[in-house]
């Protein structure tokens, strides 16, 4: 397992739904994520309660590989970060057990304000430092 920073590793983590350009956010998606990690996203309550009345009653959102990576991220920054609405930021309580990183994150108005959305990451690092598998659970 390569000697990593996890701060360095939650801070860039958040910084890539953050990145206004599309260069930089897919060259860092790159740099974060193996070639085929996957990111797993348990969605938001009202999408659940949506799939349960149509019959689902497990559902999860999936993104795999370099390019669903960056779909998947540039999608979110287009709707929460760009418009200048929000701003994702890292809560700094990363912490580490072996090849498993966990944090929080929270989706905080740009201008101030009380914080909208809070979400728990599940990071599994490959031998070389980056994601292999990311778990996300949107916690309020």
């Amino acid at each position: 397992m390569a000697d990593i920073d996890i701060h360095d590793l939650t801070d860039r983590y958040v910084a890539v739904w953050n990145e206004p350009d599309a260069e930089r956010r897919r060259a860092s998606i790159r740099e974060l994520w193996s070639a085929d990690a996957v990111h797993v996203l348990q969605p938001p309550k009202e999408i659940l309660q949506t799939a349960e009345g149509l019959g689902f009653n497990r559902l999860l959102l999936e993104a795999r590989g370099h390019h669903a990576l960056e779909f998947r991220v540039t999608r979110a920054h287009e709707e929460f970060v760009a418009p200048g609405t929000f701003v994702f930021r890292s809560r700094g309580n990363a912490d580490r057990l072996h090849d498993v990183v966990k944090f929080n994150w929270e989706m905080a108005p740009r201008d101030g304000g009380e914080v909208a959305g809070v979400g728990l990451e599940i990071l599994m690092l490959g031998p070389d430092g980056r994601i292999v598998s990311d778990y996300q659970f949107i916690e309020g």
